[in-house]
């Protein structure tokens, strides 16, 4: 099926100043199809913390929203680190973010569970030395 809306967010490793633009946009986008409530909500915390996690753990990467009749998906695939330890990274708290993130609010180890909390479907897949390609849906019906 093809998607009815598709836009694709390139987002650069350690951009603060630019954290949030492409979360933003996405909430801006789904509230223009008329997607509210909690889908909204859902979608929007989501989409914050994916995007902050490429901002702090990765060497840059993007973020796509493809929306479709039944469902929201986002896609997060970076060049990074990877991710050595996945059930200890699913741990509320645990967090690797370094000490300018911290400085700056960020880095509590919520973002992984949260975007597990807030999504219908939820898949991870990471490689250390690769990346990490995180695949998130919300079904709108």
């Amino acid at each position: 099926m093809e998607a009815l809306i598709h836009a694709s967010y390139p987002v650069a490793s350690a951009d603060y100043v630019s954290a949030g633009r492409a979360s933003a946009d996405i909430k801006k986008r789904l509230k223009q199809l008329g997607v509210g409530g909690d889908v909204l909500r859902r979608v929007a915390v989501a989409s914050y913390e994916v995007e902050l996690n490429l901002v702090i753990h990765s060497m840059g990467g993007h973020l796509d929203l493809d929306v479709y009749p039944d469902q929201v998906v986002l896609v997060s695939a970076d060049i990074g680190p990877g991710i050595p330890d996945l059930s200890l990274a699913m741990r509320e708290g645990w967090s690797t973010a370094n000490e300018e993130a911290r400085s700056l609010g960020f880095g509590a180890g919520m973002g992984l569970p949260n975007m597990k909390r807030n999504a219908d479907d939820f898949n991870i897949q990471s490689e250390v030395g690769k990346g990490t390609t995180i695949t998130m849906g919300f079904k709108l019906a």
